[in-house]
């Protein structure tokens, strides 16, 4: 994995804090650090986007946090495991998969 996807990966990982902070942030401090994971995935994913095809970057984006936030939920606040949920998320990780997969990248590297 290239430096281009590994930013779409950590934008998805301060995705998963900042929409857990969205729910669960009750003072000046977690709301600083959610505003401070919205700018941090915002400006790797449009970073990345300048390389990779915007519509893969963004669905790569959005389907890791989405998956990463349902597994967080899980893990930390004792949400429900519901298979048909699991089997769900599952799908979509192998549709993020696939799309990387097919995605052709521009010649030049992204500058973190």
């Amino acid at each position: 994995m290239n430096k281009t996807w590994m930013s779409v990966v950590i934008a998805a990982l301060f995705e998963v804090g900042w929409v857990i902070g969205l729910k669960h942030a009750s003072g000046v401090l977690e709301w600083s650090l959610t505003l401070v994971a919205i700018m941090i995935s915002f400006s790797l994913m449009i970073a990345a986007s300048r390389t990779l095809p915007v519509g893969t970057v963004y669905a790569v984006f959005v389907g890791l946090g989405t998956a990463g936030t349902v597994l967080a939920e899980i893990l930390l606040f004792n949400a429900n495991v519901q298979t048909g949920k699991m089997i769900l998320i599952g799908t979509l990780l192998l549709g993020v998969i696939g799309l990387k997969m097919l995605s052709k990248e521009k010649n030049k590297e992204v500058q973190l």
